[in-house]
Parts: C-alpha cells; sequence; structure tokens
C-alpha cells in the first residue's frame, strides 16, 4: 500500500491513561493481531488538560501508562513499548443526523442479519451481519419475551470465536476503508452495542446510528413526501421507444425512476438483474430527491413519465396523484422509424451483452424466452390472430440473431407491437388520465434547447 509522505507530529499533553499524537500520514502497527494502515481518523479530547482541538485527524495512544520517552521534537517516532499500542479508534459520537448521513452518501456498515438486509436497505450500505438469519430469528424471541438486556446477552453468547475473529476482521476491514462511517443495526440497539464492544476489545470505538435501521427508514419516507410537495417536477413524456430515458439523461438535474427499480417500465422492461425491492426503490428515490432539494431547493427536477408501477414496483401514492394531476409534461416527438430503431438497441443489441455474462452457454436461451414470455403477456390485448403472427416473427428473429447476430428481423414485429398495443395506451391515458400543461412539444434537440433555457421557470 502507498503511503503519503510523512509530515510532523506533535504530543499532546494528556492525563491518565491515555494521550494523543496528532498523525497525518498512515502509521502501520499491530493492534491486538489486528494491523492498522492507511486511516485518518476524526478524534475528540479525551483529557480536560489537552489543548486538541475537538476535531482533527489523528490516532489514538491507548496504555496504561503515558508511553515513556516520547519527544515532543518534530520529525520524531513514537515510542511504542510493550504497555503501548497504536490503535484504529474514531471518538466520534452517535449520530441522529440522517440529513448529513443521507446528503453526504456516508458509508454505513448494516450489521442486521441477510434477511433484512436483502429486504431493505441504503445505497451506502455494506451487510456484515453479526449474527445470521436463524440466530438473528433467535434473538428476536428474546428480545421479545425477556426484553433487550437477555437478546443482548444470547446475542454475545452466539457469538462462538470463530465466528466473532471474522467478524471483527471484516469489520475492521470496512472501517480502514471508511473512517467517516457509522454501523447500524434495526433499532440502533443489541446488536449495534454488540458490534461496538467487540470492536472496542481491539481498539476500536466505531460510532452507531441511533435509531438503526427503524429510524432512518422512517425519516425518509417523511422527507419523501416533503419533495413531492416542494421540488418543482417535470415530466418527460412520448410514446414507447421515443428515447424518453435517453433523453432524460442528458438533462442537468434529473431523477431515473427506471434506473432506481432497476426496469425499463415496459412489458418487455425485465432487466438481467432483479428489480430492486420496493423499500429499496423508496429509499433510493427518497434520497435522490433529498440531494437534489438539499443542493437546489428552486431548481426544476426531471423524470420521466410514468404509470403507476414500474415493473413491479409501485410509485409513492403522492407522486403518482402528482403527475396525474397536476405536474407540467415536456412531449418528445419521435418518427416511428427511429422508435423501432432505439427499441431494437436497447432490448436486443445493448441487452443480449448482459444476458451472456451472466447466463453464458444458456443466454440465448433465456432471452428467447424473456422475448416470448413478453408477447404472451398481451396476447389478450393484440387478440389471438395477431398474437400468432406476432409470435412467430418474433420467433424467427431470435433465430436470425442467435445464428448470425443479424438484428433485422426484429424490425417489423416490433413496429406492429408500437403501432397496434402501445400507441393506443399511450394515447388513451394522456387524453384521460394526464390534467396537467403541456409546456412544449418537439424533437430530442429542441426539446433539450428548450429545457435549458426555461429550467427556472417551472416552479410549483
Amino acid at each position: 500500500m502507498q503511503h503519503p509522505p510523512q509530515r510532523n507530529m506533535r504530543r499532546i499533553v494528556g492525563t491518565g491513561t491515555i494521550c494523543l499524537v496528532l498523525l497525518t500520514l498512515d502509521v502501520p502497527r499491530v493492534c491486538n493481531s489486528f494491523p492498522v494502515s492507511s486511516s485518518i481518523l476524526h478524534t475528540r479530547s479525551v483529557s480536560a488538560r489537552s489543548s486538541f482541538p475537538t476535531e482533527a485527524p489523528g490516532v489514538l495512544i491507548s496504555s496504561h501508562q503515558q508511553p515513556p520517552n516520547t519527544n515532543t521534537n518534530a520529525n520524531t517516532n513514537v515510542n511504542t513499548n510493550t504497555n503501548s499500542k497504536i490503535c484504529l479508534f474514531s471518538v466520534r459520537p452517535n449520530s441522529s443526523d440522517f440529513l448529513n448521513i443521507f446528503t453526504g452518501d456516508v458509508p454505513l456498515l448494516d450489521v442486521r442479519a441477510d434477511v433484512e438486509f436483502t429486504k431493505g436497505a441504503f445505497p451506502t450500505s455494506v451487510n456484515i451481519p453479526i449474527l445470521d438469519d436463524e440466530q438473528r430469528r433467535l434473538v428476536g424471541t428474546c428480545y421479545k419475551e425477556q426484553g433487550p438486556e437477555a437478546a443482548f446477552d444470547m446475542g454475545r453468547d452466539l457469538m462462538n470465536p470463530e465466528i466473532q475473529a471474522q467478524r471483527i476482521h471484516d469489520w475492521t476491514n470496512f472501517i480502514e476503508a471508511h473512517p467517516n462511517g457509522f454501523l447500524y443495526c434495526f433499532r440502533g440497539g443489541s446488536r449495534s452495542n454488540i458490534a461496538q464492544q467487540e470492536l472496542k476489545k481491539v481498539g476500536i470505538d466505531f460510532p452507531l446510528v441511533e435509531g438503526g435501521y427503524k429510524a432512518m427508514r422512517t425519516f425518509l419516507i417523511e422527507d419523501l413526501e416533503k419533495s413531492i410537495k416542494e421540488l418543482p417536477m417535470v415530466m418527460i413524456g412520448g410514446r414507447t421507444g421515443s428515447g424518453k430515458t435517453h433523453l432524460l439523461k442528458r438533462l442537468p438535474r434529473h431523477v431515473d425512476l427506471e434506473g432506481l427499480a432497476n426496469h425499463r417500465g415496459s412489458t418487455f422492461g425485465r432487466l438481467v438483474d432483479e428489480e430492486t425491492t420496493q423499500i429499496n426503490f423508496e429509499n433510493s428515490l427518497a434520497i435522490e430527491f433529498l440531494q437534489l432539494r438539499n443542493a437546489g431547493p428552486r431548481d426544476t427536477v426531471f423524470i420521466e413519465e410514468e404509470g403507476n408501477r414500474i415493473g413491479r414496483r409501485t410509485l409513492p401514492v403522492s407522486m403518482y396523484h402528482a403527475m396525474v394531476e397536476h405536474l407540467p409534461t415536456l412531449i418528445l416527438d419521435t418518427p416511428i422509424e427511429e422508435r423501432v430503431r432505439t427499441c431494437v438497441q436497447d432490448y436486443v443489441t445493448d441487452l443480449f451483452p448482459l444476458f451472456e455474462s451472466a447466463y453464458k452457454e444458456n443466454a440465448h436461451e433465456i432471452f428467447r424466452k424473456r422475448h416470448l414470455d413478453g408477447i404472451d403477456r398481451i396476447k389478450k390485448r393484440l387478440g389471438g390472430k395477431r398474437h400468432g403472427l406476432i409470435h412467430h416473427q418474433v420467433s424467427a428473429a431470435l433465430d436470425l440473431f442467435e445464428s448470425s447476430g443479424d438484428t433485422s428481423g426484429f424490425y417489423e414485429p416490433t413496429e406492429t407491437v408500437l403501432r397496434e398495443y402501445y400507441d393506443p395506451m399511450y394515447d388513451y391515458q394522456s387524453n384521460k388520465q394526464r390534467k396537467g400543461p403541456v409546456l412544449f412539444q418537439g424533437d430530442a434537440e429542441s426539446l433539450i434547447d428548450w429545457a435549458e433555457k426555461n429550467a427556472g421557470k417551472f416552479l410549483h
């Protein structure tokens, strides 16, 4: 590991069992068998006589007595003997400052069980669970039946020496990489405190999020409603295949709802990876809105016009209501030929390499099933005869694509589906459901130019 150049260090007056030494370089040492490296941490004064500032980079020297023979002159090494050790030690308070945690993209160490993390977490979270799913169930039952102290004791007992050593090793690696982070469990209770105590045994004092996941989740849901009311949002509308998502990403302040959902929003919009969970979708949406509102509360935010669902993910009721009732729209006009090319590019040319990477020799088989299943899902709307024809055309197109990489076979059925399924549905929704004003209608370049010139005028 490459270390920054050494700078001067000076001893700070201290009493009792600890003293502080300013360091602005990495000092590899061993602390209870764990190497300390490449960490510049924030510390706070721990002695009434210390002149150390309340927030400064440093490393804590922990010992039963003050290290002897510590020269106060510049450019001298710290003398570490058998009674002293240099440890990772971030003396920062626990926090309930959710605003700064989320606007600052602060790294979060999630010590909940895997099943909890999978259901819902936060974009900057890393899951290194203190207990597995079954152990978590036992501790939860104990918490309900016997209270938090009994649950704390059970959780500590369930960490056998092998698990304990691995957890501390993994936690330490996270803390070295993210010294400004915090840890959390579900309520900021038993599991967070167990993790803190285990880390303190190796000289690391890492702060937790007060109230844990539950408090952060509550904060985001409440703040999401505030963002929906306060942020001046404008929708990008247009027919399927018109290139709305591509255009959206060219605008300065935007939120990609389909990207957050990991789904393109149409019948054929499922991607290779699983869709985002509903909780993660809501959390990520709330954080993006919060960051935009914090950076410029009166600046326009562009979003894509959507139905109430993106794949299996549901938009917040209040947000969909705003989209239907009053949000203004910029409509992107794109010729049918270009729409067909965009669809083939997005759903075949660009998508298939992801299938190859994920499914290897089974890629074509799974790719085929995904497309034909999509055709079958709209069979009722297409009608039996038309569905049969399109199904045959897409099957032939997939054969040609597999044998030669030629995508031309997709053009005819794609145009049919756009004209006879998607366009009538779009016309109905636009005429019957959308009540907000249309601010501008045109091609991609004209729309971008108009949006950039008028962005400051779209206020609620």
